[in-house]
């Protein structure tokens, strides 16, 4: 165990933990909401610090991240433990539940990522990385010094002291915005939607940013609701990717996939207010990138993946300037 960041000692051994929104006031033997950080006789713990449940490499489109040197690969760590509660989670197992996890170090998961081939760096993700905060900024330094990237795919439901302190040594984002009302975070989630907006708008000043929700029939699906979104992410910047993924069942939620048909017209809708949306989890639909200027196809995603069409930063077509990190 270490010692948890981020969290104030009371009277009678309780502690106030700062890490994210819920702040939890958690009594001597107790643990936050997360699981995953502990009162020990007045000192808060971090209990998932060296554990890690998951690892592999995989597509950096698959964080998902199409704006953020496409075609590369990144290796993909996780822990145990999250902040909240989604009903429709597909990684419960190891968010929801105290699934065993084998041990590592900072700088285990750093040598791990250097000695991979073609790898750009560290995403943590599969948990929801914030949670595992203690680990997440020392790997992250060290990463950087090294050379290599750092990715969060995250529910953004961080506290702003932690997040400024954290995002100097993070590339790039992937921010879960679940949905447009406080209702389905509470009900939902069981968390709370104005401070994932204030991570958004936080780190697309310092990071590059995506965004990404996932679209629950009956749930978040209307129109306006997408329109609403895509509004508020194009008041911050208008290129911020948005990946419109499909719902299917999962874990204790049962309501029908997403109409296909639902998700080309909120990708029609978002698209009156941002250059870049996308929809995922639907197999064999189109994926590239397009210039919002011209609309050449500037990074294509078919059996392989080429940015070819993207120089400096621009299209090779018209110079438009295309929002991301690329490989030209």
């Amino acid at each position: 165990m270490k010692e948890a960041m981020y969290y104030k000692k009371l009277d009678d051994n309780r502690v106030l933990c700062n890490l994210c929104p819920h702040n939890c006031n958690i009594k001597d033997g107790g643990k936050g909401v997360c699981r995953v950080r502990e009162n020990i006789s007045g000192v808060l713990y971090s209990l998932n610090y060296d554990r890690i449940s998951a690892i592999a490499m995989d597509p950096i489109e698959k964080k998902p991240l199409y704006h953020f040197y496409p075609g590369s690969y990144i290796l993909s760590a996780g822990s145990v433990g999250c902040n909240f509660k989604c009903s429709f989670c597909q990684n419960y197992s190891i968010s929801q539940t105290d699934e065993a996890a084998d041990e590592i170090t900072p700088e285990d998961l750093v040598y791990t990522a250097l000695s991979q081939k073609n790898n750009i760096g560290i995403a943590y993700t599969y948990n929801e990385p914030s949670i595992w905060y203690e680990f997440v900024y020392e790997a992250s330094k060290l990463a950087r010094e090294k050379g290599l990237k750092n990715v969060l795919v995250t529910n953004g439901f961080i506290s702003e002291e932690p997040l400024k302190k954290l995002l100097p040594f993070i590339d790039a984002l992937n921010i879960d915005v679940k949905a447009f009302t406080e209702k389905y975070y509470r009900d939902v989630c069981k968390g709370m939607l104005e401070p994932v907006k204030r991570t958004v708008m936080i780190a697309s000043e310092k990071c590059h940013v995506e965004v990404t929700t996932l679209v629950v029939t009956d749930l978040n699906d209307s129109m306006d609701e997408i329109g609403q979104i895509a509004k508020w992410l194009s008041s911050i910047n208008r290129d911020i990717p948005l990946h419109l993924s499909r719902y299917f069942p999962n874990y204790k939620l049962y309501n029908d996939p997403t109409p296909v048909n639902t998700l080309i017209a909120a990708k029609e809708e978002a698209e009156k207010y941002l250059n870049y949306v996308y929809i995922g989890n639907l197999w064999g639909y189109d994926s590239s990138t397009y210039c919002p200027n011209c609309k050449a196809a500037v990074v294509k995603r078919n059996d392989e993946i080429s940015d070819n069409g993207i120089s400096n930063g621009k299209c090779r077509f018209c110079g438009q300037k295309i929002y991301g990190r690329f490989n030209h």
